[in-house]
């Protein structure tokens, strides 16, 4: 994927490095690619009349807030807004739950420092608006036909946005973002850690969002005096999407994206004055927590599909366990993804993990909340990308699959892909990447396996945590995300874990997610029972490797994660 390390700091004046306006400021770039966008949106929809790139956009729409522009009975599909980590992508869903019509485009990457992961927020609006309108022009729909629109996002990223001018204040800190480790280590030296997990059920880790919100309030000029007098709002992706969507009418967010802040209290629900006094953050800045499945406003009516309700959201990994029909306690589902994320549910309240685990806000529905446990890695099929754009060991995940399917095992290779250090149960931020074992003999193909058995091992370590914290054998592991259309890693995953995968005919799990949350708000869907019943197995993998072979890799995998924690020095 293209990648940006710009020279000097982003938050000065931020430069684009490559593709349209390269060499302008975020401002010019922004006019650039919405003129590009609008032009794609014109051509797809024989629309004219919309406003130039040049006629500033107003925060807030103009004229009487956007209604429904048609009867539920005209309405077809579902549109699903996936706005991820490396990409913006768009989804219509008919009422089989069947994809329709997709359309993606890349997210540019900016790397300021090591450690340091950015995105542009302009980019991710002009790219999600513009996929938006390819899908729907690729599914040949008219705006009466869209029932509702979904949301979901990559989660914990943090943008903090003008409340007047809607003009972000600088790049948004992505989520894989490190900086803040040695704050998060100093409140963990002075005993924060307990009372801060006692109110969230997360960590303290630079993986969350309010780190992030109190480091930009403290290093961009002026930002925490205008947070202070109510001029800047903070969200995280669901809610800046949902502000451009209404022309800046809903500054909201749902249950399971505020429980990834670091700042909603997992049993109330609600923003805690506690973490808020701890963080440092103004709650003048904060959304409003609404729940998964309701309308929170409707499509601006200079955008497109104007007047569709926007009824659903929910991050990613939560939508994914929505999508995969997770409904009971004990289900667990995995998303192979940049990173790999586990999730099983647990029913009506919390469960306090005693291995590392994050307990979280599944969704709220019905004015219910529901709960899960989850185990994060930070590095997944982004190990893949790894080998294919920076190494460029193969030139396609396609080749790399082939090569790893061509060795029985790595040869003794262990590669740990701690990039960004650790995720759940070791959380370590100063862990690195390391590749051990290496021989005379290791080639290229084992390297690739290597890297696909790194995916499964570290998925294997968060599912034995989350048995011994909920009591619940695994009964099956249903999977989703890119990765998991990897034969070889498949079924080392079920050869690891002794346990039966599951991939769906539709991998689509975590748009799916925010589509049916949006279509149970808007009675497009019944209920889960139908969710359920549409729910249907693709392949499956079963496990045929010996049990002591799968312990001595593993005990291979523990030595190799030993060596790669705490290579980086704080400080």
């Amino acid at each position: 994927m293209p990648t940006q390390t710009p020279g000097s700091h982003p938050f000065a004046s931020h430069k684009c490095g490559s593709g349209p306006g390269a060499g302008a400021t975020v401002a010019e770039a922004c006019r650039t690619h919405i003129a590009l966008f609008s032009a794609l949106i014109a051509r797809s929809l024989g629309q004219t009349g919309r406003p130039t790139p040049d006629t500033p956009r107003l925060p807030k729409a103009e004229g009487p807030p956007s209604e429904p522009p048609h009867p539920m009975s005209t309405a077809t599909h579902i549109l699903a807004l996936d706005q991820g980590t490396t990409s913006s992508r768009a989804i219509v869903f008919d009422r089989a739950g069947a994809v329709v019509a997709v359309a993606q485009k890349e997210l540019q990457q900016i790397y300021p420092r090591p450690g340091w992961v950015e995105h542009d927020p302009l980019e991710i609006w002009a790219s999600q608006s513009a996929t938006a309108a390819e899908a729907l022009a690729r599914a040949n729909l008219s705006t009466d036909a869209v029932a509702a629109i979904g949301i979901t996002n990559q989660r914990e990223t943090t943008l903090v946005w003008d409340r007047e001018t809607g003009q972000p204040l600088c790049n948004a800190i992505v989520w894989q973002d490190r900086r803040t480790a040695d704050y998060c280590g100093q409140l963990r030296a002075a005993g924060l850690e307990p009372r801060v997990t006692e109110l969230t059920g997360l960590r303290l880790d630079p993986y969350f969002s309010a780190t992030k919100l109190r480091w930009l309030l403290d290093n961009v000029s002026g930002a925490r005096i205008r947070a202070e007098a109510g001029r800047l709002l903070f969200g995280t992706v669901d809610s800046w999407l949902l502000w451009q969507l209404t022309g800046g009418r809903v500054h909201a967010t749902d249950a399971s994206n505020a429980s990834r802040t670091l700042l909603c209290n997992l049993r109330t629900g609600d923003w805690d004055d506690e973490l808020l006094g701890l963080f440092g953050i103004p709650r003048a800045m904060l959304p409003q927590i609404r729940s998964s499945s309701e309308v929170y406003g409707h499509v601006a009516h200079n955008l497109h599909p104007a007047g569709a309700p926007i009824a659903g959201m929910a991050g990613d990994q939560q939508a994914a366990l929505f999508g995969q029909a997770c409904f009971a306690p004990g289900m667990v589902k995995n998303t192979y993804g940049t990173g790999c994320f586990a999730l099983m549910h647990t029913g009506d309240a919390p469960v306090v993990s005693r291995n590392n685990l994050l307990a979280t806000i599944a969704w709220r529905l019905d004015g219910r909340t529901e709960y899960a446990l989850e185990g994060s890695v930070f590095v997944g099929g982004a190990v893949v990308q790894w080998l294919r754009d920076e190494l460029q060991l193969v030139r396609s995940v396609e080749e790399l699959d082939a090569l790893a399917s061509s060795v029985p095992d790595a040869g003794g290779l262990f590669l740990v892909p701690a990039f960004a250090g650790l995720g759940a149960p070791h959380w370590d931020p100063y862990a690195r990447g390391l590749a051990v074992g290496i021989t005379r003999g290791t080639n290229r193909a084992q390297l690739c396996r290597a890297a696909l058995e790194a995916i499964a091992f570290q998925t294997a370590d968060l599912l034995s945590c989350m048995e011994r914290d909920s009591g619940l054998p695994l009964g099956e592991l249903r999977v989703d995300g890119g990765a998991s259309r990897s034969q070889p890693l498949m079924s080392f995953q079920a050869d690891l874990l002794g346990r039966r995968i599951v991939r769906p005919r539709n991998i689509e799990t975590t748009a799916m997610g925010a589509a049916y949350l949006a279509g149970l708000a808007v009675g497009f869907w019944e209920s889960r029972d139908e969710i359920t019943r549409s729910w249907a197995v693709g392949t499956s993998f079963e496990p045929r490797a010996d049990r002591s072979r799968i312990a001595e890799q593993r005990a291979g995998w523990e030595r190799a994660l030993a060596r790669a924690k705490g290579w980086e020095l704080p400080g």
